[in-house]
């Protein structure tokens, strides 16, 4: 019975179901499949009175000793029906495992066969014994057929053969338990091995080819990692070569340059010594292309003058837009850049510059990128300091000027006035029998605006304005700032090339891939034309006014030549001082104990802004005080800028930029002052108060009299007392008093009695005598002379 139990056992193991001849088979990994189970019914001994199966005992009969005696042998023979069946499961089973690894061993020969073909490795008898094997099989074959032919019974070793290959596709109970001797390799991993030992033999069959690399190797030091990507070869044979040759390091840590090109030439590579700058030939090579492919481009105008003359007014008649009432405290304060189309279908760009005296590095910046400079000057008030500025920035640049006298309509002009003083800078308009173009407009009713436009495209026709637009785009940066929506915003001005969607780019130590291009109406475009202000969106950073746009190949181009700017930078400010020697560094100490600082942090809203507020705070200055700047940047006032102002002790400055909330917050709670401003006219003039509040008071004396004296008296508890008599003016108590002797300074104090007679009073005429005693001083004599002065505190100013 055990052995039926443990079949029984096996089989409730399965899952077997009556009715049912599949199993689910269970891998590692989660996998799982069903498969076919082939289920064999249980052979049943058949006697004459039916079959012999167990029945449960009569308890109403007697059995006797006979009968008990034919069911023992009944079971008995069951159970060796039983164990001769599995037996001879067992040994077709194990056939089975034979004949799969008998195939496995002739395929893995075969393969092994053609491998040695392929790489005329066969040995000679091959063919032979190749023969020797089909003929075999022929035979084989032959003589099969033969047999069947004959009516005779295959063998039963082919028979097995038969069964064996006819249940390869089916599972048994054994195998399913895993009894079969476990796992195989597959085929298909079989034939991989086969594969690589092919592969590893054809490789080893070739010598590798050693490749010579030109290695750059640059002025600054690298780690054995880098030198070691530029070689091509593996960092820890460069780490065992330098260990041999006594020099331990690892692959992070850097090498000189004599180390590196010894360790190149050690590899039998070729060491090139190259500069950091020369990462920037890129630009340098990108040249234009021959005549043929340039065309014409717009002019690129910039209109200049003093602080009110109607700048700003006379591009708003241009455009028929309204500028001015958009800009704080009616002045302009950033570079404006726009393009119109004029009557005559001609494009034309303007840029509008501030013209108050801070901005004056953004007018040099126009004059600079601009082909025209269009000098308004008000027929009113004629030539001032900024006017004469802008004269010499359009010199500077070499650029023709076109002279527009504005405000002909208002009371008192005198345009001829505006010529006459032109005369003494050098500007002769064509009335005057010059070569200065000229206009007399009215920027506020538009007359005289035709004229002016005349003459501009008459000047750019005289310049034949051209450019290549097949290159790479080149630009400059009128204006960059931060913009909360849109992160770093640049106004860059186009001049050479088409600046397309999704360029790469480096602008000074930025760099960036063009996310999306606006031009001066906000709409978006997908590429820029020279001579086109275009706003520009994709930048890692906020670049400089006036930093250059270059389109490059590659990202990776543009990340190094941005770096090697950014560390440039870095050195050029470390380096700043340390060639003083040590007796200057000690005067500069010295200059810094007598100088007071005020320390302050500004934030504004362009590049430009900030940078004419720097200027200005710089000039902020006298032998006693000093404006210090800590801090400039673009965008909202942050709590890292708080943090900054408490430990420098700063005032932070924001121009038409505000503080977050938690800014806020901070410097209420460690009281840091912060300020708003949005015209440079009052942030300017706090700022000058402020200095000059830390000015040292101005003190004036003012003479009062003198006392000669007499005779000195001296007195048990109070000291000695001076019998003076007032010879001029007149002396008075709580005030100042020197002590002469010979006409030179001993003392300087205040006076500690004034007495007439035996009374305290607090002033004695000239003519009459009196007594005097200094406070804290004792050292008088008969014939000094006593000084009697007052003194008055006044505010000093920077000017």
């Amino acid at each position: 019975m055990n052995d039926s139990e443990n079949r029984d056992n096996k089989t409730k193991s399965l899952g077997l179901k009556s009715g049912t001849n599949t199993v689910r088979q269970s891998f590692s990994h989660g996998r799982s499949k069903s498969v076919v189970v082939e289920t064999r019914k249980k052979k049943l001994l058949f006697s004459k009175k039916g079959p012999l199966v167990e029945e449960s005992p009569k308890p109403l009969v007697a059995e006797s000793e006979t009968k008990q005696t034919d069911e023992i042998l009944r079971r008995k023979k069951a159970i060796e029906a039983s164990k001769a069946e599995e037996k001879k499961l067992q040994e077709r089973n194990e056939q089975q495992h034979a004949d799969r690894e008998k195939e496995s061993k002739r395929t893995e020969t075969e393969d092994k066969n053609k491998s040695a073909d392929a790489l005329n490795l066969e040995a000679p008898d091959s063919t032979s014994s190749k023969k020797r094997t089909k003929n075999e099989s022929n035979q084989k074959t032959f003589h099969e057929s033969k047999t069947r032919d004959n009516g005779e019974k295959p063998n039963s070793k082919a028979t097995k053969l038969n069964e064996s290959k006819r249940r390869s596709g089916k599972i048994t109970i054994t195998q399913a338990l895993g009894e079969d001797g476990g796992r195989q390799r597959s085929i298909a991993s079989l034939r991989r091995r086969q594969e690589k030992e092919k592969r590893q033999m054809v490789e080893s069959s070739f010598e590798r080819e050693k490749i010579i690399r030109d290695v750059p190797i640059p002025d600054t030091p690298l780690t054995v990692q880098e030198l070691a990507n530029r070689m091509a070869e593996r960092s820890a044979d460069l780490v065992k070569k330098l260990m041999t040759n006594g020099i331990m390091v690892t692959k992070n840590q850097a090498i000189d340059i004599d180390t590196a090109t010894l360790l190149v030439e050690e590899f039998g590579h070729k060491a090139i010594r190259v500069s950091d700058s020369d990462v920037e030939d890129i630009i340098i090579n990108i040249d234009e292309q021959d005549e043929e492919f340039k065309s014409s481009r717009p002019p690129i105008v910039t209109i200049m003058g003093h602080v009110d003359h109607g700048k700003t007014t006379l591009l708003d008649s241009i455009r028929k837009t309204n500028i001015v009432s958009s800009e704080a405290g009616g002045i302009t304060q950033h570079i404006g850049a726009y393009q119109i189309t004029s009557e005559k279908n001609q494009k034309l760009t303007f840029l509008d510059t501030p013209g108050h005296a801070a901005f004056s590095t953004m007018r040099s910046r126009g004059a600079t990128i601009t082909d025209i400079v269009v000098l308004v000057v008000a027929s009113d008030d004629s030539v001032k300091p900024q006017t004469i500025e802008a004269i010499n920035h359009a010199k500077a640049a070499k650029v023709p000027i076109i002279v527009a006298i504005n405000k002909i309509d208002k009371q008192g002009s005198d345009p001829n006035k505006v010529r006459t003083e032109l005369l003494q800078h050098g500007i002769v308009v064509e009335s005057m029998s010059g070569d200065v173009l000229e206009a007399e407009i009215s920027a506020a009713n538009g007359a005289g605006l035709e004229k002016l436009l005349d003459n501009i495209i008459l000047q750019s026709e005289l310049l034949e304005l051209k450019s290549n637009e097949k290159r790479p785009a080149e630009g400059t940066v009128v204006e960059a700032k931060l913009d909360m929506g849109r992160g770093p915003v640049a106004t860059v001005l186009v001049q050479k090339g088409t600046l397309k969607k999704g360029d790469i780019f480096v602008v000074g130590q930025q760099w960036g891939k063009v996310r999306a291009l606006f031009n001066d109406k906000k709409q978006t475009i997908d590429f820029a034309v020279p001579s086109t202000p275009v706003e520009v969106l994709g930048l890692n950073g906020t670049p400089e006014a006036g930093d250059i746009l270059n389109v490059l190949p590659s990202e990776a181009k543009a990340r190094e030549i941005a770096l090697y700017r950014e560390q440039n930078l870095k050195n050029k400010k470390s380096t700043i001082g340390m060639g003083s020697s040590l007796d200057q560094l000690l005067a500069k100490a010295k200059e810094d104990e007598k100088l007071s600082f005020l320390p302050i942090i500004v934030k504004s809203d362009v590049r430009g802004s900030g940078e004419a507020i720097v200027q200005a705070m710089e000039k902020i200055k006298s032998e006693e005080v000093e404006v210090r700047v800590v801090h400039s940047g673009v965008g909202a006032i942050t709590e890292s800028d708080i943090t900054l102002a408490v430990s420098s002790n700063s005032i932070i400055i924001g121009f038409n930029v505000r503080a977050n909330t938690a800014a806020r917050d901070s410097a209420s709670q460690k009281n840091i002052d912060i300020r708003y401003y949005s015209v440079i006219y009052d942030l300017v003039d706090d700022i000058t108060k402020a200095a000059e509040g830390m000015l040292s008071p101005e003190i004036r004396e003012t003479f009062i009299g003198y006392a000669k004296i007499q005779e000195v008296f001296k007195i048990t508890g109070v000291g000695k007392i001076a019998g003076c008599l007032v010879t001029e003016g007149h002396a008075k108590r709580d005030v100042g008093v020197r002590l002469l002797r010979e006409d030179v300074v001993i003392h300087t104090g205040k006076l500690k009695t004034l007495k007439r007679f035996k009374d305290e009073v607090k002033e004695v005429q000239s003519g009459q005598e009196c007594g005097m005693a200094f406070e804290a001083y004792e050292d008088i004599r008969k014939d000094d002379v006593i000084e009697i002065f007052t003194t008055q505190e006044f505010a000093r100013t920077l000017n």
